[in-house]
């Protein structure tokens, strides 16, 4: 089956204790669908398991996840090919803008001219060219957002996790970053994951929407 499923994943604390209830879902490519939930209702937790980074000194979880019919459960999170957008940019700072793309491409792309090459297309789509000299530290706060997206989607990822992107920015910024991001997803056909407590968010992924309740 092609995009992101999960098939019976629940997540709860070491001590037994259930956080994320059982969960099936399924994501088509190109599609967005969103968990929303209050603070501490596993929103993150149940991204992070899907990413392969959930701590398993404090979690305990089961069921599958799998990418295009491959079962990804068990795999490490750098051979699960998924793209992940935090609610900081975590731009490197001592890496210029270019360095910080060149850093996502994946070791296919070889030879420098073409790595470069890549990189100035990249720039070029988000309405960055010329900015690859550029230090992070000189950007704006919808600028170094589209770069992080852009160095996420470099490494061509298979599915793509958003983790409250938007949370940080202004409303205009906000409603800009959030068409960039899924106008991105659809057009590379990227399953799309997104945590959020914002219902303009869920309606801007516009796909299946995942209500996660706190536990009592």
């Amino acid at each position: 089956m092609s995009g992101l499923s999960l098939t019976g994943v629940e997540i709860g604390w070491a001590d037994g204790r259930v956080l994320v209830p059982t969960l099936d879902l399924s994501v088509a490519p190109g599609q967005a669908a969103t968990i929303m939930g209050a603070s501490g209702s596993g929103k993150s937790t149940l991204l992070a398991y899907v990413g392969g980074f959930l701590d398993r000194s404090a979690f305990a979880a089961r069921g599958r996840v799998t990418i295009d019919g491959t079962d990804i459960t068990a795999l490490a999170p750098d051979r699960r090919r998924t793209g992940i957008l935090f609610q900081d940019d975590l731009l490197f700072p001592h890496l210029s803008v270019g360095g910080n793309l060149l850093f996502g491409l994946p070791a296919s792309v070889r030879g420098r001219a073409a790595r470069l090459a890549a990189v100035e297309a990249a720039l070029d789509q988000a309405g960055l060219s010329g900015f690859a000299a550029r230090d992070p530290a000189t950007l704006s706060g919808g600028q170094r957002a589209r770069v992080a997206l852009l160095r996420t989607l470099l490494a061509e990822p298979r599915a793509l996790l958003l983790d409250e992107p938007f949370g940080k920015l202004d409303a205009a910024l906000r409603a800009e970053f959030r068409s960039f991001v899924f106008r991105h997803a659809r057009e590379r056909r990227l399953p799309t994951l997104l945590v959020t407590h914002d219902a303009a968010d869920a309606a801007a992924a516009g796909g299946p929407v995942v209500e996660l309740t706190s536990p009592a």
